[in-house]
Order: C-alpha cells, then sequence, then structure tokens
C-alpha cells in the first residue's frame, strides 16, 4: 500500500482479517473535514462497500484529541452558506453511510462534534475513549446540523436526550453519552483500538451474508415503515440468508463441533 501519512484521510485495507480501518488524519485541524478529506471519504466508503473481502469498517480519528470537530469552519461552512443564499435548493435524499449495508464501528478517540458526530450516528457500534467528548454546537453559531442529526439522533436514544443535544449545544462527557444510548462503551485511550478491533473479530466469526442481511432489515425496517411493511422486509431479506452456502455450512459446523467455514455466499 502506498505512503498516505500527508492525505486528510488514511484508508487501509486489512482482507487478511476482513476489515478496514479509515482514519480522519488532520490531527493539527482537530481532525475536521475539508473538501478534501469528504472526496477521499466517499471514495474509501465506495470501495469498502464493493469490495466483497472486507467484512467490517472502523472509522478513527488521528491523534488523540479528537475524533473529528465537524466540517472546517475555513472552507466548507462557508461553501455552504454562499450556496445556500445564491442557488436553488439542493435536496439530498441520503446522507452518509445510509447504504452500506455491512457493520461500521467508531473508535472515537477525542472530540466527535458536530459533522464528527453526524457521520458517527450513521456507524453500528461505537467505543469512545474516556476523555472524548460528544455536541451538535451548529446552533450555537446560528446554523443547524445538516448530516442527518435531527433525523438519527431521535431514532437512536431517548427524544428528551435528543433534544437537549440539538437545542442546547452543549457538549457531553464520554460517561453522560453512554448513559443516554449514544455509545456502547467507555474504555482507556491505550484500550480504544484494541476493543473495537476485538468487537470486529467477535463480528468476522459470524456469517457475513448474515450480518449484512440482519443490518439491513433493521435500517430499512426502522425507516417509518408499518408493522407489517417490515415484517414483510424481514420475510424477503431473511429469505437471502436462509436460502446461502452459509446457512448450510453454520447448522452443519455446529452439529460438527467445530467453528463454521463462512464464505460469503
Amino acid at each position: 500500500m502506498s505512503d498516505q501519512s500527508d492525505l486528510p484521510l488514511i484508508y487501509e485495507k486489512d482482507p487478511a482479517n476482513r476489515r478496514a480501518v479509515i482514519t480522519f488524519n488532520r490531527p493539527e485541524r482537530m481532525n475536521a473535514m475539508s473538501l478534501e478529506l469528504l472526496s477521499l471519504l466517499r471514495d474509501a466508503t465506495e470501495d469498502f462497500n464493493n469490495d466483497p473481502d472486507l467484512w467490517v469498517a472502523i472509522i478513527t480519528g488521528a491523534g488523540e484529541r479528537a475524533f473529528c470537530a465537524g466540517a472546517d469552519l475555513s472552507s466548507t461552512i462557508p461553501a455552504k452558506a454562499g450556496g445556500a443564499r445564491n442557488e436553488p435548493l439542493k435536496v439530498n435524499e441520503t446522507r452518509n453511510l445510509h447504504r452500506v449495508f455491512k457493520p461500521v464501528l467508531s473508535a472515537v478517540n477525542g472530540y466527535c462534534i458536530a459533522g464528527g458526530l453526524e457521520y458517527m450516528l450513521g456507524t453500528d457500534i461505537r467505543v469512545a475513549a474516556e476523555h472524548a467528548e460528544f455536541g451538535l454546537q451548529e446552533v450555537r453559531w446560528g446554523i443547524v446540523p445538516d448530516a442527518g442529526a435531527h433525523i438519527r439522533l431521535p431514532r437512536q436514544i431517548p427524544w428528551a436526550w435528543a433534544m437537549e443535544i440539538l437545542l442546547t449545544g452543549r457538549r457531553l462527557s464520554a460517561q453522560e453519552a453512554l448513559h443516554c444510548g449514544l455509545i456502547n462503551r467507555v474504555v482507556p485511550l491505550e484500550d480504544l483500538m484494541s476493543t473495537t478491533h476485538a468487537i470486529a473479530d467477535l463480528i468476522c466469526a459470524n456469517g457475513p451474508l448474515a450480518v449484512r442481511t440482519a443490518k439491513e432489515i433493521v435500517v430499512r425496517g426502522s425507516m417509518g415503515m408499518s408493522w407489517e411493511q417490515a415484517w414483510s422486509l424481514e420475510s424477503v431479506l431473511g429469505t437471502r440468508a436462509f436460502g446461502s452456502e452459509d446457512a448450510i455450512e453454520g447448522p452443519k459446523a455446529f452439529m460438527e463441533k467445530r467453528m463454521p467455514q463462512f464464505k460469503g455466499r
């Protein structure tokens, strides 16, 4: 793999362990999202999504201060604000990671603010260092989050917590984020990546088609469907997993008292 240390985003593929690690790499700017970083992030996400040898992704930030402090206020926000004043309304019907049905984990190594928190909301399992802080502070600067937080946040945590985060702009400690269900674990910084990789190991030991099907059912089924529609979706997508080669291998391995050898088909 070519050296990526000078790029604002590092994308490392580890097919032997069935995973990719994506690192926001602007530690001198609190890993804020520049236009170049966003472009590289889109490319990395598409590559991960389309690579059959990669089953799980881990997202983190370079350094010890920040996971991602949101959009770069010196470039990204002015460009967006100028466009809002001078151009017709543009509707974006998707958000980051919305159509990625492989598991995505966050290893939050510090400040997870604004667009950084919105990106984290698109991930499935979240581990945070003890010093991490979380917040959507856009209202303090006269703007609003526009990468999915208004929709995702109240669907993921209780309404009152979601509204406090959105309306006050205050930051939450890692323990508060754990308490309200925003994250899964709080660990010492030195244990952050090992803990996240251990969770990835557990996921990668399972049937990849079954894992992706489970996530897709949950994501699609939680998007305002009635019970009947969601159950129908579960039946249709579930058939894909039950009809796979992995569905034969799994029970066979159980009966033979051995670890299954899943192929993802």
